[in-house]
């Protein structure tokens, strides 16, 4: 018997839209949406060890962010396979940087489509999967790796607008 509630159908005064009324998960359709141009960046950090960071140039598996750039962007176009109430998108648009910062790296993923539904989630399984593949690069130099904060930090486009994460709230 599925689990249902009327607790799941409702967040704050807006009603949760991957759920029918009787509580059960479906897929939102969009069908009667306008295409538009949607665009969303999100971020995550991958704390690293001093010694995992001075291996980086070294590691014999290849360029450990280089391979988590194009695992993120890989991953992004794949977001429909992995989150099962995602729509497929055709994504115009996926880029994946990163930044070796002293304690880790952060890495930004940034995603874009002119479609009928948002490209947080694409965004968000860019920058997810590269930090997992940071991880998977690394694992054997620091066992003690800790990917944190994935976060969605900016949204353009569509019928609810534009969303910037408020700075102070990080």
């Amino acid at each position: 018997m599925p689990f249902r509630s009327s607790a799941i159908l409702w967040y704050g005064m807006g009603k949760l839209s991957h759920f029918d009324e009787a509580g059960d998960p479906r897929m939102v359709d969009v069908s009667a949406k306008a295409a538009t141009r949607r665009e969303a960046e999100a971020s995550v950090f991958v704390a690293l060890s001093a010694e995992a960071l001075a291996a980086l140039p070294h590691n014999p598996k290849g360029n450990p962010l280089e391979v988590a750039r194009i695992a993120g962007i890989l991953a992004a176009k794949r977001t429909s396979e992995l989150i099962p109430m995602c729509h497929p998108l055709p994504l115009s648009f996926v880029h994946v940087e990163m930044e070796i910062a002293e304690q880790g790296i952060a890495i930004h993923a940034t995603a874009a489509t002119t479609a009928q539904t948002r490209v947080e989630m694409e965004a968000l399984t860019a920058a997810s999967v590269a930090a997992l593949t940071v991880y998977d690069m690394c694992k054997a130099v620091d066992k003690s790796i800790v990917i944190r904060d994935l976060q969605l930090e900016r949204k353009t486009g569509g019928k609810s607008g534009d969303y910037h994460r408020d700075s102070s709230r990080r």
